[in-house]
């Protein structure tokens, strides 16, 4: 191992408990994100479009976009302490290593949730103005999920950090690693995808009280959708190429369950383009979670294939103590009631 790789902590509970509540819970946070990114976007879009049914769509989606990131926020907790218990010791040098980023995240957030509220609740106020608002989150959205992928990389490249004895700043980015670009693309034009589809489904579920605006809200949505997502998949192949070959080759039958995700993932890539030009809104929608669940364990194979010449969380140790886990398991189930209580006097209010 690294000198540079701190000692990892011990565990309370085998590391395969981790591993699976990290994969249960990142799909709700990609797909909360997604809808965000997508809701903005096709938001801004529909602000400049001159027709009644397209103003009316942003005024809607103005309405839908804070809550949006709360979800995204609050579901976003879970999967990354659930990293830090399984890579903290990578996690925490990385985020270190480029502190200054890391932390103007928060102040970052706070001023596209705010900008959000404003286009919200000043829409007719504000009225051309609320587009300044809305751009400026949606930009604000880009450059945090571009610290993110900087951070998620960097933790994978113990070999980079070297770095820090020339720049001790806390301002190390890690723009020499050739899948940056290619990652940053894959999810955030895949985050325009999903979310062009989830503003799809909010026109169904809109069809009965506006039908004309509802009807705006599928076209746009599956539209976008279905292009975005044949440049998903060209992108994703130049993600997959750009990887190191050990860590391709997993895909290409170097690990077995590996290689069936990957190739289950691509026909599901294949059948969403096909769904989606046909307008099959509730198919479509019910194969791509399917599939953004079966790129969340794509991505657990990835993260294990970098650090596997340093690291395995098959090593981890174990200290049993298993009472912080059954809290945690009620705590979950407590908070997810809540979660749907909240939801269901949204929709009884709006």
């Amino acid at each position: 191992m690294s000198p540079l790789i701190p000692t990892p902590d011990t565990l309370p509970v085998a590391w395969g408990w981790f591993q699976f509540l990290l994969l249960l819970t990142l799909p709700f946070h990609l797909l909360a994100m997604n809808a965000m990114v997508g809701s903005a976007g096709l938001a801004l879009y529909a602000r400049f479009r001159p027709d009644e049914p397209s103003r009316q769509l942003a005024h809607e989606l103005a309405k839908v976009l804070p809550f949006l990131v709360a979800f995204t926020v609050n579901f976003g907790v879970a999967p990354l302490l659930f990293n830090q218990v399984l890579y903290g010791h990578f996690l925490y040098v990385s985020s270190i290593l480029m502190a200054v980023f890391w932390l103007a995240v928060i102040p970052l957030l706070i001023l596209a949730y705010y900008a959000l509220y404003l286009y919200d609740f000043r829409f007719n106020a504000l009225g051309k103005a609320g587009t300044i608002f809305l751009a400026m989150s949606l930009l604000i959205f880009f450059v945090i999920a571009f610290i993110y992928t900087n951070n998620m990389t960097l933790m994978l490249l113990p070999s980079e950090w070297v770095a820090y004895f020339q720049n001790d700043g806390g301002t190390l980015l890690n723009l020499n690693d050739p899948t940056l670009l290619p990652r940053y693309l894959h999810f955030m034009i895949g985050a325009l995808a999903v979310g062009g589809l989830f503003v799809a489904l909010f026109g169904k579920w809109r069809e009965k009280g506006d039908a004309a605006m509802a009807a705006t809200a599928v076209r746009l949505g599956m539209t976008t959708f279905t292009w975005l997502t044949l440049v998903q998949i060209l992108v994703g192949l130049w993600f997959l190429m750009a990887l190191p070959k050990k860590v391709m080759l997993i895909f290409m039958g170097g690990d077995m369950l590996a290689t069936v995700i990957f190739l289950v993932a691509l026909i599901l890539a294949l059948a969403v383009l096909v769904t989606g030009l046909k307008k099959k809104v509730y198919l479509t929608a019910s194969l791509a979670v399917t599939l953004v669940v079966l790129m969340s364990f794509m991505r657990a194979y990835v993260r294990m294939g970098f650090h596997e010449p340093y690291f395995s969380v098959r090593s981890l140790l174990v200290v049993p103590q298993y009472s912080p886990m059954w809290v945690f398991f009620l705590s979950l189930v407590a908070g997810l009631l809540c979660i749907g209580w909240m939801i269901k006097k949204v929709v009884e209010i709006r």
